[in-house]
Protein backbone atom coordinates (compact mmCIF):
# COMPACT_ATOMS: atom_id res chain seq x y z
CA UNK A 1 0.00 0.00 0.00
CA UNK A 2 2.82 2.38 0.81
CA UNK A 3 3.60 3.00 -2.87
CA UNK A 4 0.05 3.66 -4.02
CA UNK A 5 -0.41 6.36 -0.88
CA UNK A 6 2.53 8.22 -2.57
CA UNK A 7 0.24 9.27 -5.77
CA UNK A 8 -2.88 9.85 -3.53
CA UNK A 9 -0.89 12.24 -1.25
CA UNK A 10 1.04 13.82 -4.14
CA UNK A 11 -2.72 14.62 -6.09
CA UNK A 12 -4.47 15.62 -3.24
CA UNK A 13 -1.95 18.32 -1.35
CA UNK A 14 0.01 20.36 -4.88
CA UNK A 15 -3.64 20.72 -5.98
CA UNK A 16 -4.88 22.29 -2.78
CA UNK A 17 -1.76 24.47 -2.77
CA UNK A 18 -2.34 25.48 -6.27
CA UNK A 19 -5.81 25.92 -5.98
CA UNK A 20 -5.87 28.02 -2.60
CA UNK A 21 -3.37 30.66 -3.92
CA UNK A 22 -5.78 31.97 -6.99
CA UNK A 23 -8.92 31.76 -4.98
CA UNK A 24 -7.27 33.85 -2.07
CA UNK A 25 -6.60 36.28 -4.42
CA UNK A 26 -9.78 36.04 -5.97
CA UNK A 27 -11.19 36.40 -2.17
CA UNK A 28 -8.80 38.98 -0.85
CA UNK A 29 -9.38 41.39 -4.67
CA UNK A 30 -5.56 41.15 -5.01
CA UNK A 31 -5.90 39.17 -8.32
CA UNK A 32 -7.11 42.42 -9.84
CA UNK A 33 -3.31 42.81 -9.86
CA UNK A 34 -3.74 40.15 -13.36
CA UNK A 35 -6.03 42.50 -14.89
CA UNK A 36 -3.61 45.98 -14.69
CA UNK A 37 -0.63 44.11 -15.55
CA UNK A 38 0.27 43.03 -19.18
CA UNK A 39 0.89 39.66 -18.29
CA UNK A 40 -1.03 36.92 -20.35
CA UNK A 41 -3.23 34.05 -18.67
CA UNK A 42 -0.62 31.68 -19.65
CA UNK A 43 2.09 33.46 -18.02
CA UNK A 44 0.14 34.06 -14.86
CA UNK A 45 -1.07 30.45 -14.46
CA UNK A 46 3.16 29.36 -14.81
CA UNK A 47 4.21 31.83 -12.43
CA UNK A 48 1.14 30.62 -9.71
CA UNK A 49 2.52 26.94 -11.05
CA UNK A 50 6.49 26.78 -10.30
CA UNK A 51 6.56 27.58 -6.63
CA UNK A 52 3.33 24.63 -5.90
CA UNK A 53 5.50 22.40 -8.16
CA UNK A 54 9.01 22.77 -6.32
CA UNK A 55 6.58 22.10 -3.11
CA UNK A 56 4.74 19.29 -4.34
CA UNK A 57 8.34 17.55 -4.96
CA UNK A 58 9.67 18.07 -1.99
CA UNK A 59 6.38 16.51 -0.70
CA UNK A 60 7.58 13.38 -3.18
CA UNK A 61 10.77 13.72 -1.17
CA UNK A 62 9.99 13.79 2.10
CA UNK A 63 6.87 10.68 1.20
CA UNK A 64 10.10 8.67 -0.61
CA UNK A 65 12.09 9.00 2.34
CA UNK A 66 9.19 7.85 4.86
CA UNK A 67 8.33 4.51 2.68
CA UNK A 68 11.98 3.57 2.47
CA UNK A 69 13.29 4.54 6.41
CA UNK A 70 9.84 4.36 8.12
CA UNK A 71 8.03 1.60 6.90
CA UNK A 72 10.92 -0.29 5.40
CA UNK A 73 9.95 -0.47 1.31
CA UNK A 74 13.11 -0.18 -0.69
CA UNK A 75 13.35 1.32 -4.00
CA UNK A 76 14.40 -1.74 -6.24
CA UNK A 77 14.16 -0.22 -9.42
CA UNK A 78 14.95 3.18 -11.00
CA UNK A 79 15.14 6.36 -8.27
CA UNK A 80 15.29 8.80 -11.13
CA UNK A 81 12.20 6.91 -13.48
CA UNK A 82 10.55 7.80 -9.55
CA UNK A 83 11.72 11.10 -9.42
CA UNK A 84 11.08 11.82 -12.77
CA UNK A 85 7.41 10.38 -12.73
CA UNK A 86 6.71 12.35 -9.28
CA UNK A 87 7.95 15.71 -10.77
CA UNK A 88 5.34 15.03 -14.29
CA UNK A 89 3.05 13.85 -12.11
CA UNK A 90 2.57 16.71 -9.30
CA UNK A 91 2.87 19.38 -12.01
CA UNK A 92 -0.25 17.35 -13.29
CA UNK A 93 -1.70 17.84 -9.79
CA UNK A 94 -0.98 21.59 -9.74
CA UNK A 95 -2.15 22.27 -13.27
CA UNK A 96 -5.69 20.88 -11.86
CA UNK A 97 -5.55 22.65 -8.89
CA UNK A 98 -5.48 26.05 -11.25
CA UNK A 99 -8.18 24.73 -13.55
CA UNK A 100 -10.03 24.16 -11.03
CA UNK A 101 -9.73 27.37 -9.37
CA UNK A 102 -10.66 29.54 -12.74
CA UNK A 103 -14.15 28.27 -11.60
CA UNK A 104 -14.27 28.98 -8.19
CA UNK A 105 -14.51 32.11 -5.71
CA UNK A 106 -13.51 31.17 -2.36
CA UNK A 107 -11.07 29.19 -0.42
CA UNK A 108 -13.74 26.96 0.80
CA UNK A 109 -15.36 26.08 -2.80
CA UNK A 110 -11.98 25.61 -3.93
CA UNK A 111 -10.71 23.20 -1.33
CA UNK A 112 -14.44 21.29 -1.47
CA UNK A 113 -14.25 20.35 -4.99
CA UNK A 114 -10.29 19.79 -4.98
CA UNK A 115 -10.67 17.21 -2.80
CA UNK A 116 -13.49 15.54 -4.91
CA UNK A 117 -11.88 16.19 -7.92
CA UNK A 118 -8.62 14.19 -6.74
CA UNK A 119 -9.71 11.87 -4.13
CA UNK A 120 -12.69 10.16 -5.69
CA UNK A 121 -11.06 9.60 -9.40
CA UNK A 122 -7.57 8.77 -7.29
CA UNK A 123 -8.92 6.63 -4.82
CA UNK A 124 -11.55 4.53 -7.07
CA UNK A 125 -10.25 4.92 -10.58
CA UNK A 126 -6.38 5.28 -9.88
CA UNK A 127 -5.63 1.61 -9.75
CA UNK A 128 -4.84 1.82 -5.95
CA UNK A 129 -7.23 -0.53 -4.97
CA UNK A 130 -8.55 -2.56 -8.04
CA UNK A 131 -6.38 -2.31 -11.43
CA UNK A 132 -7.76 0.04 -13.94
CA UNK A 133 -8.35 -3.35 -16.41
CA UNK A 134 -11.10 -4.97 -14.27
CA UNK A 135 -13.09 -2.10 -14.29
CA UNK A 136 -15.77 -1.13 -17.27
CA UNK A 137 -17.16 1.48 -18.58
CA UNK A 138 -16.81 4.94 -17.81
CA UNK A 139 -15.02 3.80 -14.84
CA UNK A 140 -12.21 2.73 -16.93
CA UNK A 141 -12.25 5.33 -19.24
CA UNK A 142 -11.56 7.95 -15.88
CA UNK A 143 -8.89 5.26 -14.90
CA UNK A 144 -7.22 5.35 -18.19
CA UNK A 145 -7.38 9.42 -18.47
CA UNK A 146 -6.85 10.21 -14.71
CA UNK A 147 -2.75 10.78 -14.40
CA UNK A 148 -3.21 8.96 -10.89
CA UNK A 149 -3.56 5.21 -12.88
CA UNK A 150 -0.16 5.93 -14.48
CA UNK A 151 1.77 6.61 -11.83
CA UNK A 152 0.16 4.05 -9.77
CA UNK A 153 2.03 2.09 -12.18
CA UNK A 154 5.14 3.71 -12.24
CA UNK A 155 5.47 4.22 -7.89
CA UNK A 156 4.75 0.28 -8.16
CA UNK A 157 6.73 -0.97 -10.61
CA UNK A 158 9.61 0.83 -9.17
CA UNK A 159 9.46 0.06 -5.44
CA UNK A 160 8.29 -3.88 -5.90
CA UNK A 161 9.42 -4.51 -9.80
CA UNK A 162 12.69 -2.76 -9.84
CA UNK A 163 11.41 -1.46 -13.42
CA UNK A 164 13.03 1.91 -15.11
CA UNK A 165 12.38 4.12 -17.88
CA UNK A 166 12.07 1.58 -20.41
CA UNK A 167 9.98 -0.64 -18.70
CA UNK A 168 7.27 2.38 -17.97
CA UNK A 169 7.26 4.46 -20.83
CA UNK A 170 3.52 3.08 -21.13
CA UNK A 171 3.00 5.20 -18.36
CA UNK A 172 5.02 8.13 -18.49
CA UNK A 173 3.54 8.82 -22.30
CA UNK A 174 -0.40 9.94 -21.30
CA UNK A 175 0.89 11.84 -18.25
CA UNK A 176 3.27 14.06 -21.04
CA UNK A 177 0.76 14.46 -23.42
CA UNK A 178 -1.65 15.81 -20.46
CA UNK A 179 0.65 18.54 -19.07
CA UNK A 180 0.02 20.66 -21.99
CA UNK A 181 -3.60 19.92 -22.35
CA UNK A 182 -4.28 21.42 -18.72
CA UNK A 183 -1.95 23.71 -18.77
CA UNK A 184 -3.73 24.99 -21.94
CA UNK A 185 -7.53 24.33 -20.12
CA UNK A 186 -6.79 26.71 -16.90
CA UNK A 187 -4.91 29.41 -19.39
CA UNK A 188 -8.19 29.28 -20.98
CA UNK A 189 -10.65 29.51 -18.51
CA UNK A 190 -8.81 31.66 -16.31
CA UNK A 191 -10.79 35.18 -17.09
CA UNK A 192 -8.77 38.44 -17.15
CA UNK A 193 -11.40 40.40 -15.75
CA UNK A 194 -13.91 39.09 -13.08
CA UNK A 195 -17.60 39.42 -14.90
Amino acid sequence: MVPAVIPLLLMLIPAMLAVLSVAREKETGSIVNLYVTPALRLEFLLGKQVPYVVLGFVNFLLLLALAVFVFGVPVKGSLLALSAGALVYVILATGLGLLISAFTRSQVTALFFTSLATLIPAAQYGGIIDPVSSLEGMGRVIGEVFPTSHFVTISRGVFAKALSFGDLAGSFLPMLLLVPVLVALGAFFVRKQET
